[in-house]
């Protein structure tokens, strides 16, 4: 029987895939998408490390080997212990880091080569909190203890160091608000 909060996660997660959420698509996404798949895993591992009976341990090892497996396989490095809310998007696989002391919330694009990382000096010092809603296009990075605001796109190869408004469009290096039209058309399928 699978646990309530966790059946959420994925059905939340999937829905971001294709708008609808069944068994057979989740047979389809497990086994062609690695998005997904990764996603699925990360939230399976974060509930077992959450719950304390004599199966999780040695459940949590095995399928914390799987994730590490993945991890190599697809590029993607996000420890099952990051707050991400549901509805988590992967759009391309390949070098993702995101630290784990980030925060993320519902309805997150992450596209590819898209680092999410700690400053570890400076008026910056920490990790980004990143609301809802959230695009965040192929090579961004988000460094230090930044609020990215809810409806978000953040563009490719953008350098983002410091706190984004609501409904912005960011893009260069470092980002620049160029517009409040947000992420509408870029975040779709939102739960």
């Amino acid at each position: 029987m699978i646990p309530e909060k966790l059946r959420i996660l994925w059905s939340a997660d999937l829905y971001r895939y294709e708008g609808q959420c069944n068994k057979k698509l989740a047979v389809k996404h497990l086994l062609h998408d690695p998005g997904y798949k990764y996603t699925f895993f990360m939230r399976l591992c974060q509930y077992l490390a959450n719950t304390d009976t004599k199966l999780t341990k040695p459940a949590y090892i095995l399928f914390r080997v799987i994730l590490q497996h993945y991890t190599y396989k697809y590029g993607i490095s996000i420890d099952p212990n990051t707050n991400i809310g549901r509805g988590f998007y992967i759009g391309h696989f390949g070098s993702i880091v995101v630290n784990p002391k980030t925060v993320i919330g519902k309805n997150c694009n992450i596209s590819q080569n898209v680092t999410i990382g700690q400053a570890n000096r400076g008026k910056r010092m920490g990790c980004p909190i990143i609301g809802d809603n959230v695009y965040i296009g192929p090579g961004a990075k988000i460094i230090g203890a930044v609020h990215v605001g809810n409806n978000v796109a953040i563009g490719a190869n953008c350098v983002v160091t410091n706190d984004v408004p609501d409904y912005s469009v960011v893009v260069g290096v470092p980002g620049r608000v160029i517009s409040y039209k947000g992420s509408e058309g870029y975040v779709n399928n939102t739960v």
